[in-house]
């Protein structure tokens, strides 16, 4: 009987930070290093794809280990009481 190769398939967290000349850095914390850049949204998700993928190739093509993510993590905001003296630098965002 003849195998079938079946795609195997895993997900990644991937962090989308907005770049200041406008679009998305995006980078991978299961990857250091590993990192690409949309011109919008919709772009940057199609380049993280391909460069995890490519990532991916190269550490199978070396023989090393690929590592399954076993947690997500969690990004919310917290709320913090600024000191009445101090002064806030607001970052410039384009998107």
């Amino acid at each position: 009987m003849k195998k079938i190769n079946q795609k195997k398939i895993l997900e990644y967290s991937a962090i989308f930070e907005p770049a200041e000349e406008g679009g998305y850095n995006v980078s991978f914390p299961s990857f250091p290093g590993c990192v690409t850049f949309g011109k919008n949204f919709e772009q940057a998700k199609v380049k993280a794809q391909e460069v995890l993928e490519l990532w991916l190739e190269e550490l199978a093509s070396n023989g090393a280990k690929i590592p399954a993510i076993k947690y997500r993590p969690i990004i919310d905001e917290v709320r913090v009481n600024i000191p009445p003296k101090a002064k806030i630098a607001y970052a410039s965002n384009n998107c």
